[in-house]
């Protein structure tokens, strides 16, 4: 159960730490591999410490904390709980904190008052011990020359002055007086001398020295005793005090009496000096006749002493501004101390006590200090305190947030997952249901095309002819739309493969120009494909495919260009990024002469064009099977693509303009089919465009090289077209043709196709720069229609240097755009007259007309010299096949065309029939079965 615990409280941090984890980790118990890199790092270079953490979460562990935290329910209450505990726990946490910075605070105060308190004390200290130094220096000054001389060097006068002057040595002084020893017996000579009564200090009903009036008004003589101590030398400050016999104080008495024992100072109990509001002390220091032994007795020291020296203190010294409170108690009895010297008024803030030692030992004093004001506001401690309580409060509340967010994202991971799960579900219906319906829809088109092709094979009139031709057009519209749905459909769930077979991909360029060609002539549109000579002539990939992505960018082109040229190029990405094109994107250089739009653009972006993209094997040499990345662009001088509608082009459904599809026609997804397939094919397709300018689309495919021992196809279509080629190269090889033409892009496709031929090809701008090359040995000389118009009247100079070289007349070609029909003649050249061929040029069309040209014919049969085209009426002459389907209508369209090329045709309506038929031994040659029927399919 501790363990239960220990993993409720880690599961947020660690969760937090390691954030690019998914949420339900922890819970699922799985780790689910995430690549990107995280608090932690990277998930793969941190994996060790995940598996650690896996194992440990195993067993019985795993199973109660999934039992016991997985439920939302019991996260939520001891979150709760977790976060209340958090946040009084730091409540109580700042609390301490602010009474410890409070407590530092304050020992820190009481440190500072002891030290200013102790620094006082010994301040007072040290006056004092000056003060009574000078005392004792002016007793010595008064046993010298008051009792030392005969008579007394001194006077009243005198002292008083010499006291004054000196005052600043005694600063804890407010005066001295002398008081000098007189015996009853001297009494009244003394009194002579000095021309005053000895008086009494106090009176029976006042207390000794306190009451200055009553001394001042009403003085008494003293009373008859055995010695006196009167006063006869004074400070000006305490003048009033001279003929005072201090003997007849009470206190007083006692101070002088305990001086003389002691030799030492003494002093007296705080009280109201006289003519004084402050309370003072009275020192008394005894001064003897002669020098006495340190080990003198106490009656030795009386009978010796000839006077005492009094010093009256105040608190003058401590009463200065200070922050501090200085108030110093006479405490010789702790249970009523007595204060000397500073306010009365106490406090309950913070004290010290510093000791004071004045030299009497029968009498204590201290130092009480404290503060002036009241201490500040902690506000150190308070804002520290209130500081941390607010970044816990902050921290708990990220946290709670974090937690909740964290639950909010587990609950949107699980209803996430739920939608997957129902919408791959749903993918997989909508899959199946496509699948059905496009077969249920071809079965029914196939017989309406088939029906209408066995149609076309009657005798129709024209009309019969071309309402059969719309019906036939119409249906094959339909199933290229099926096509494309279906297409679709596959690339959503991922379904769609490629195939990989060998190809010549020149050959289905041609088969595409030959689809378009009608269209493009329509429209008057110049169509054109050129190929790279570094581009191999067999190639392995899913013709099929690429078929597709160059139909569905050439069809758009024609869709959306009313003039100008449609041009198709094929090169290596190795010849892009070495510039050997750049010349063919500058304006001046285009196929029609129309302005188009910098291919340059249409690539640019492109990850193979870039120095970090990928790299692939030299192509240019290798002859082994190895990848071939093919740059194919599509450019077209059509209305262009507006700027706030590029980036919707590749996204399915989406037309550029709503009025598009009710214009041109089209679902929208052509587009977005083709993307997918480039991205099948490891490539990348991208596009440049303007409006009123035009259109180029460019993309990447990456195919194999075929090997030498697999150029040869082993199907017998390829087979035979490959021998037939090679008869052409025969015929028309070693002869020499003339291509005139001043747009370069323009000439290169026109020998391009020569090339094919076996014929070698120059090219001049004009009939004048042959001329002046004598370029006149030729065999066959091709033009463009306007060339010819501009230069017709050298044509007939050109044939006449001609015969000069060579016996036989050159053959004279007119190359001429759709829309100009008219076949132009040569005046002057006994009526010879050009041959014309319409573009757009394909190799079987090219061949045709020049073996018409030079008189060879086709062997094999054809159509206009094409690609041969095989007795297809004894193709299966002979031959038993079996046709199965469960549609009548698709036996009778399969039987029908099969039986049209001689074969013998066996029908069965069932899987089952057929297997019946087809148990050995049996005599059929081969089978068609349809693949999906009732009870038995063509699978089983």
């Amino acid at each position: 159960m501790y363990w239960v615990q220990f993993l409720k409280l880690l599961h947020l941090p660690l969760m937090l730490c390691c954030s690019e984890l998914p949420m339900n980790w922890f819970i699922n118990g799985e780790v689910m591999e995430d690549k990107k890199n995280g608090f932690l790092g990277g998930w793969n270079n941190n994996n060790h410490c995940f598996k650690w953490w896996e194992s440990l979460l195993s067993g019985k562990i795993l199973h109660h904390y999934r039992h016991f935290f997985g439920a939302k329910k019991v996260r939520g209450t001891w979150w709760r709980k977790l976060l209340y505990m958090w946040v009084f726990g730091w409540f109580i946490g700042s609390m301490w904190i602010f009474w410890y910075m409070n407590s530092h605070a304050m020992e820190k105060r009481r440190e500072t008052l002891a030290n200013m308190c102790d620094e006082r004390a010994r301040m007072l200290q040290d006056q004092f011990n000056v003060s009574m130094n000078h005392v004792q220096a002016l007793s010595i000054l008064v046993s010298t020359f008051h009792h030392g001389k005969h008579p007394s060097a001194i006077d009243q006068r005198t002292f008083a002055k010499y006291t004054e002057r000196t005052a600043f040595e005694r600063p804890l002084t407010s005066g001295v007086a002398y008081a000098v020893r007189v015996l009853h017996s001297e009494r009244e000579q003394f009194e002579r001398q000095q021309g005053w009564t000895i008086k009494r200090l106090d009176s029976e009903d006042q207390s000794p020295g306190r009451d200055e009036e009553s001394i001042v008004e009403s003085p008494e003589t003293s009373p008859v005793e055995e010695e006196y101590a009167p006063v006869i030398f004074a400070q000006d400050t305490i003048s009033h005090v001279v003929s005072f016999d201090m003997l007849t104080g009470k206190e007083d008495r006692d101070n002088v009496l305990r001086a003389r024992k002691s030799g030492q100072g003494v002093l007296t109990a705080p009280f109201s000096l006289l003519k004084s509001k402050r309370l003072g002390v009275i020192l008394t220091f005894a001064v003897y006749k002669t020098d006495l032994a340190s080990n003198a007795t106490p009656d030795e020291r009386i009978q010796a002493t000839n006077g005492n020296y009094l010093s009256f203190n105040n608190g003058r010294a401590t009463a200065t501004e200070q922050s501090i409170i200085v108030n110093v108690y006479d405490t010789t009895n702790p249970s009523d101390p007595i204060s000397m010297y500073g306010s009365n008024v106490t406090g309950n803030g913070i004290f010290h006590v510093s000791p004071l030692n004045f030299g009497d030992p029968m009498r204590k004093h201290e130092m009480h200090c404290r503060f002036k004001n009241k201490p500040p506001w902690p506000w150190l401690a308070i804002t520290t305190s209130i500081g941390v309580l607010v970044i816990a409060l902050l921290v708990g509340y990220i946290f709670h947030a974090t937690v909740n967010r964290i639950n909010k994202v587990e609950d949107d991971f699980r209803e996430m997952m739920e939608l997957k799960r129902r919408a791959e579900e749903a993918d997989v219906a909508k899959s199946q249901f496509l699948a059905t319906v496009s077969h249920e829809i071809r079965t029914p088109m196939n017989g309406v095309l088939g029906m209408l092709q066995m149609l076309m094979d009657t005798d129709l009139d024209v009309t019969q002819q071309d309402y059969v031709r719309t019906a036939q057009a119409s249906g094959k519209a339909l199933v290229s739309l099926m096509n494309e749905v279906l297409d679709q459909a596959k690339i959503e769930s991922g379904k769609l493969e490629l195939e990989a077979v060998c190809f010549d991909l020149r050959a289905v360029l041609d088969d595409i120009l030959s689809l378009f060609s009608g269209k493009s002539q329509d429209k008057g549109i110049e169509l054109a494909v050129y190929v790279s000579d570094q581009v191999p002539e067999i190639l392995i990939g899913d013709p099929g495919r690429i078929r597709q992505i160059i139909m569905n960018l050439i069809g758009n082109s024609i869709k959306f260009t009313e003039k100008g040229h449609i041009f198709v190029t094929v090169h290596l990405v190795e010849e892009v990024m070495n510039s050997q094109i750049d010349s063919e994107s500058l304006s001046v250089n285009t196929l029609s002469g129309a302005p188009v739009v910098d291919r340059r653009r249409s690539w640019e972006s492109f990850k193979a064009f870039s120095q970090d993209g990928p790299t692939f094997h030299n192509s240019l040499s290798s002859s082994v099977s190895d990848p071939i990345n093919l740059s194919i662009s599509v450019e077209d001088t059509g209305v262009g693509i507006p700027q706030e509608s590029q980036s919707r082009v590749f996204t399915p459904f989406m037309q550029v303009r709503p009025s598009i599809s009710r214009i041109h026609g089209g679902t929208g997804i052509g587009l977005s089919i083709s993307k997918c397939l480039v991205s099948l094919m490891k490539g990348e397709i991208a596009f440049a465009s303007e409006p009123q300018i035009g259109s180029t689309f460019t993309f990447t495919a990456v195919l194999m090289r075929a090997r030498v021992d697999t150029k040869v196809s082993k199907d017998q279509h390829h087979q035979q077209i490959n021998s037939h080629l090679d008869s052409l190269l025969s015929v028309f090889h070693g002869m020499k043709a003339l291509v005139i033409d001043p747009i370069p892009v323009r000439a290169k496709v026109s020998r391009y196709h020569l090339q094919r031929l076996g014929i070698h090809v120059e090219m001049v701008c004009d009939l004048n720069q042959a001329l002046s090359c004598g370029l006149t040995n030729i065999d066959i000389a091709l033009a463009n229609k306007d060339d010819w118009s501009k230069d017709s009247h050298l044509w007939p100079i050109f044939v006449n240097k001609s015969k000069e070289s060579r016996p036989a007349l050159p053959k004279l070609f007119i190359i001429a755009n759709p829309s100009g029909h008219t076949r132009p003649t040569v005046s002057g050249a006994s009526g010879y007259e050009p041959i014309v061929i319409m573009k757009p040029l394909r190799a079987n069309m090219l061949s045709a007309s020049l073996q018409r040209a030079i008189g060879v014919t086709n062997k094999e049969g054809g159509n206009n010299g094409g690609l041969p085209v095989l007795n297809l009426k004894t193709l299966l002459l002979g031959k038993q096949i079996l046709v199965v389907d469960d549609n009548a209508v698709n036996l009778r369209v399969a039987a029908g065309a099969l039986k049209k090329y001689g074969a013998q045709v066996a029908c069965a309506e069932s899987g089952k029939k057929a297997v019946a038929m087809l148990k050995p031994p049996h005599k059929f040659n081969a089978c068609f079965m349809d693949i999906q029927m009732p009870e038995m399919d063509g699978w089983v």
